[in-house]
């Protein structure tokens, strides 16, 4: 069966799946992991492969990753990429998807997390390159700066994010971010691994990755 992003976006079980996901996350005190997120990243992934001449068939797969890729943290944080993938066979598998978009999707989902991940084909690259582009303010939760940990001050501190798509050409994520309250080194130490993701997913998808801090080319 070819199911579509809709089929899955209606399923009431996994919405039930990202909200408890989040939730486990609100408690271990990271940001925001909801439908604010999952859906910028579907959305994300989607034009990604659009804009550089995939097949819509291709980047609808990828928008499906994107909304599933982190239900796998109701389990638990720990090789949430992988258990998410388990957790999305099981949905699609009972949906009657195509075997062959299961095996995309899933193997998309068990690579987009840093500690592991590979961008073995394009929906995999393109959902990597979506999910690590959410940096913003509004995905911090903790309301008393003063206890703010270096990952609340890099979220807290990116005011403009923008991921400009150039076919054949770059894929750049440009950052405005206030260095008062965050440091560029500070960015850095905790994104540093991700940008490397991202360069090669950007080379898998045969273009360039490219990070802009206030301006500044950085990478």
């Amino acid at each position: 069966m070819r199911i579509t992003f809709e089929d899955v976006y209606r399923l009431p079980e996994v919405r039930t799946y990202i909200e408890r996901a989040d939730e486990s996350l609100r408690v271990m005190g990271y940001t925001e992991h909801s439908f604010a997120h999952v859906n910028k990243v579907a959305n994300t992934a989607h034009e990604i492969l659009l804009k550089l001449g995939y097949p819509e068939r291709e980047a609808e797969l990828a928008r499906i990753a994107g909304y599933l890729h982190d239900i796998g943290n109701m389990i638990n944080r720990q090789d949430h990429a992988q258990s998410g993938a388990i957790l999305a066979f099981r949905i699609l598998d009972n949906m009657h998807a195509d075997p062959e978009d299961i095996a995309t999707i899933i193997t998309a989902i068990g690579n987009h997390d840093e500690g592991s991940a590979f961008p073995v084909n394009a929906v995999s690259a393109a959902l990597i390159l979506a999910d690590k582009a959410d940096v913003r303010s509004s995905r911090v939760r903790n309301s008393d700066f003063s206890t703010f940990d270096i990952h609340d001050r890099v979220n807290y501190s990116v005011k403009k994010a923008e991921l400009n798509i150039v076919k054949d050409e770059r894929i750049e994520l440009r950052l405005l971010i206030d260095t008062e309250i965050c440091a560029v080194m500070d960015y850095f130490e905790i994104f540093m691994n991700r940008m490397i993701l991202c360069r090669k997913a950007a080379e898998k998808l045969n273009v360039h990755f490219r990070l802009t801090i206030n301006q500044q080319q950085i990478l």
